[in-house]
């Protein structure tokens, strides 16, 4: 298929897009665009955060990891699904109780202005730099194999994306959202299906010889019993529960979803429907990376990791099969990228600038604001797109997972120790320097670890030691709650 048509098929697939932004948009406001006005549909936001959550690195990189890794990868997805029920009984409940907008502002009733105002900070800068990692990485993929041969550079490639997505959520934002993510989860379901299906009917195997050629291989090894290593089994299983808790219930973007649900029972089962799905479709991207790796050994491809899927969908396989892929492709890069670009503006309007509170202003005005911090991060997003490439670093899912251990922790921390704690904090900035003194320290400890504790290696599970550091300098910087006399 050639380049020319995989991209007219692109852009053809941005403007179904764009009538279903306009159908769902109408008579929106600002409430529409921050939480949907507590009216979606559970099934909806369930079905829809599958692909928010999966990304185009799911789609790429996880089945790249097969080849070195096997299905080592299940270990953190089990850790997800632990702490999807963390998310759904006890964070969800304090959400609705105390009605919220921005989950940060339980930060401020708890804490304080200062804890707030940090708590959306992190959260700014961490989903700007997770979700820009992976948009960069699918934009590289369409760069690699279209758009070089159409002799577009990669900075207009990354414009005309960033452009697309601004246009469909510029309106609607989670209104909108919440269909579109639907319909790119249905065509990305829909790739992996079908080229699960295509590779086992070409190499002419049945799903338990393919299971027997993937042991063969030592693919299917899950579990890692090294204490010392990064990927032992209970560090990436702690690691992975907690990264859930921090990247989805201590998330504006992916709360603003579930919040935007009708009640807290219909945001629940979401939740649970959304977690158990999780386990199956991250097991059904490792078992297309075995049988990716085993039909590149019957034709002799010797390419590994994150280039091998696309390689061996867009040179290898039939046209239909590549258009699916690409399709498939895209519909990973929207949701990751749509719903970080609403979050972060709406978190910075109601976190930051205080947008709900400004009775000073009109609701005119107050649209007008929206839009303008809407364009501002639409071209921080294209400035870090750029950086990404510049620095070219080829494992994107470490990077990740190494920016939501360094951010997320002090999230953590902060919403672990006004839940489970009854102390009081000292007020003014000491919470802001726990914070940010929380990550130099883990930084120190990670990078000296081998050297200080006998070759053991700090893995995905540096997010809890980040968030036991803030825990312990808040707990530092607090006094017991005066008895009521």
């Amino acid at each position: 298929m050639s380049a020319t048509l995989l991209f007219s098929l692109v852009i053809a697939y941005f403007l179904v897009l764009l009538g279903v932004a306009w159908v769902t948009s109408r008579n929106s406001n600002n409430e529409s665009f921050f939480i949907g006005n507590r009216n979606s549909n559970w099934m909806l936001v369930a079905f829809g955060m599958i692909g928010t959550s999966l990304s185009g690195v799911t789609f790429v990189s996880v089945p790249g990891t097969v080849g070195g890794n096997g299905f080592g990868y299940m270990q953190v997805v089990i850790g997800y699904f632990i702490g999807y029920f963390i998310v759904a009984f006890i964070l969800l409940p304090l959400y609705y109780r105390l009605n919220l907008t921005s989950i940060y502002h339980y930060l401020e009733q708890r804490f304080g202005i200062v804890a707030y105002k940090t708590g959306a900070l992190f959260f700014i800068i961490s989903r700007t730099l997770g979700a820009t990692a992976r948009l960069y990485l699918v934009i590289n993929v369409l760069q690699l194999f279209i758009l070089d041969n159409l002799h577009v550079p990669f900075w207009l490639t990354t414009f005309v994306i960033l452009l697309m997505i601004l246009l469909y959520t510029f309106e609607g934002g989670v209104k909108t959202i919440v269909f579109t993510d639907t319909l790119q989860t249905t065509f990305m379901l829909l790739g992996l299906v079908v080229c699960i299906i295509y590779i086992t009917k070409h190499l002419g195997i049945s799903f338990s010889e393919t299971m027997s050629a993937l042991n063969a291989k030592g693919y299917t090894h899950m579990f890692n019993t090294d204490v010392n290593s990064g990927a032992f089994w209970l560090k990436q299983i702690l690691g992975g529960a907690f990264i859930t808790v921090g990247m989805t219930g201590l998330d504006q973007e992916m709360m603003q979803k579930n919040i935007s649900v009708k009640n807290l029972g219909d945001s629940q089962k979401n939740m649970i429907t959304f977690c158990v799905v999780m386990v199956l479709v991250n097991f059904l991207f490792l078992l297309l990376g075995g049988l990716l790796y085993l039909f590149a050994a019957s034709k002799q491809i010797g390419i590994k990791g994150d280039d091998l899927f696309p390689t061996v969908a867009l040179n290898y396989l039939p046209p239909v099969i590549s258009f699916v892929f690409i399709i498939g492709l895209i519909s990973a890069l929207f949701p990751s990228a749509d719903g970080a670009l609403t979050a972060l503006t709406s978190s910075f309007c109601i976190d930051i600038f205080g947008l709900k509170k400004r009775d000073d202003l009109s609701e005119k005005a107050k649209t007008k604001v929206r839009r303008s911090v809407h364009l501002i991060f639409t071209v921080i997003f294209f400035l870090c797109v750029v950086i990404f490439k510049w620095i070219d670093n080829k494992s994107i899912i470490n990077i990740i997972l190494t920016i939501a251990g360094y951010t997320y922790g002090p999230l953590l921390g902060l919403f672990t120790f006004g839940i489970f704690s009854k102390r009081v904090v000292r007020q003014g900035y000491a919470v802001l320097a726990v914070c940010l003194a929380a990550p130099v320290l883990c930084y120190i400890i990670s990078d000296n670890a081998a050297r200080w504790f006998n070759g053991f290696q700090i893995g995905i599970e540096l997010l809890i030691l980040n968030a036991l550091i803030t825990f312990a300098g808040l707990w530092m910087i607090s006094a017991k709650t005066e008895k009521q006399g």
